[in-house]
């Protein structure tokens, strides 16, 4: 008999049957499924395994973080205001130079001859300047002398001076008295004020003489380094640039000077982190481009001024590197973590053990007898990854950390987002 006769005689079979019959046997159906389905799922027993660590003792290290950008590779720009041909270099990347050493000479065009010849003019007329401003100056301090032996001649005379050297301040009150002393100190202060004026005309004999060499037919070193970026070769066209600004002329860029000071790293800290640190804090930076290097430094400036952005406030803070590094360059993005305090040889636990409870307290569950126990514990310093447990828990106690249900894994963390966040300051839990 084949499946399609057995289920017509079947059919057949159950409508023959009573209504009460009928009834009978959904509920028979029923039942036995209930059954089997208890047996096969009911009886799978759900099973939770722990996942643990050891307390142990450990040198807990808190830290901030922070990004930011390299804010000197301690490169100097060498420029020039002289425009025309290059008609000799003197020097080649990676060479070594001093302040003043000759970078490149220029055969310079009808432009560049006519900023020169402004350059000197102005030099020569500061020149002229301080000159005569030295003249006065002597010639007010010879009147200075002259005015300071009369006001003596007088002040010890026998009408204003007594016999023992004593001043007659009697006679002292005279006009003829205070005139000369008058003559004096008038001479003395324009003597004071010119030299003044003398130290001014020498600085900007200085300035004019600076001027002077930027749109020199010879270009010089500004500082003493390393050369890099040279962008001229012999026959080099140097044209002149204007700033948008106010059309004034701006100095052309023709390579850079890598000097041996250290490189610093200016890092972004938030409101919250930035009281945790102080001047001399150790750090570690990372740089998005040198992915394989970590470098080291400290904390040498802290602007505790701020700067604000779409309403965030930041505070720039200045990290030296402990090694200068050729590929350490200018506007390179960084990463900063800067250590604000360690602990040696304490108990610690994973940040994922530790929770709280409604009242403030914090707790951990501990394996004993292969149950978790709820232990109270006191907590101290705490870092991104740790916790200093001060009481509740001993060396080699197991903790929990996570939990798993049938493959289903569960981490502690979730739980202690809330109470940890933001810990990587060192903040203290009771």
């Amino acid at each position: 008999m084949n499946p399609k006769q057995l289920f017509s005689k079947l059919k057949g079979w159950f409508f023959q049957l009573s209504l009460v019959k009928k009834i009978l046997l959904a509920i028979l159906v029923v039942g036995l499924g209930g059954f089997i389905y208890s047996k096969t799922v009911g009886s799978t027993k759900t099973k939770t395994t722990y996942q643990t660590t050891k307390v142990q003792k450990d040198i807990l290290v808190v830290t901030v973080t922070g990004s930011g950008q390299v804010s000197t590779a301690n490169n100097g720009t060498i420029s020039t205001l002289a425009t025309g041909v290059v008609s000799k270099l003197y020097v080649k990347d990676g060479d070594e130079v001093k302040t003043g050493d000759k970078i490149a000479e220029v055969d310079l065009d009808l432009s560049g001859q006519q900023n020169v010849a402004q350059a000197l003019s102005s030099y020569q007329s500061a020149k002229n300047t301080l000159e005569s401003a030295k003249a006065s100056m002597y010639s007010l301090q010879s009147d200075m002398f002259t005015q300071w032996d009369e006001f003596m001649g007088i002040a010890q005379n026998s009408t204003y001076q007594n016999s023992d050297g004593t001043p007659n301040n009697i006679n002292r009150s005279l006009p003829e008295f205070h005139i000369a002393n008058d003559n004096w100190l008038a001479s003395e202060a324009k003597y004071k004020n010119q030299q003044n004026v003398v130290t001014q005309a020498q600085t900007a004999l200085n300035s004019s003489w600076l001027s002077y060499q930027q749109t020199s037919s010879t270009i010089y070193a500004p500082m003493s380094g390393i050369i890099s970026g040279l962008s001229l070769q012999e026959g080099s066209v140097i044209v002149e640039t204007t700033s948008t600004s106010n059309s004034a002329q701006s100095a052309t860029k023709i390579a850079n000077i890598k000097t041996k000071a250290l490189p610093m790293v200016s890092i972004n800290m938030t409101e919250i982190d930035v009281p945790k640190i102080e001047l001399g804090d150790k750090a570690t930076v990372k740089f998005d481009a040198l992915t394989d290097k970590t470098f080291t430094g400290k904390v040498v400036s802290i602007d505790t001024a701020g700067s604000v952005s779409s309403g965030v406030t930041t505070y720039p803070t200045v990290i030296r590197l402990d090694t200068e590094s050729d590929s350490i360059l200018s506007n390179m993005a960084a990463s900063a973590s800067i250590i604000t305090d360690t602990k040696n040889n304490v108990l610690v636990v994973p940040v994922a053990a530790v929770r709280k409870n409604t009242d403030g307290t914090s707790y951990v569950e501990t394996m004993k007898n292969g149950k978790p126990v709820e232990t109270t514990v006191e907590t101290g310093l705490s870092s991104s990854s740790q916790v200093e447990i001060l009481s509740g828990l001993s060396e080699g106690d197991m903790v929990i950390t996570g939990t798993s249900s049938n493959g289903t894994s569960k981490q502690n963390s979730s739980q202690t987002t809330s109470i940890f966040g933001g810990m990587t300051g060192g903040n203290r839990m009771r």
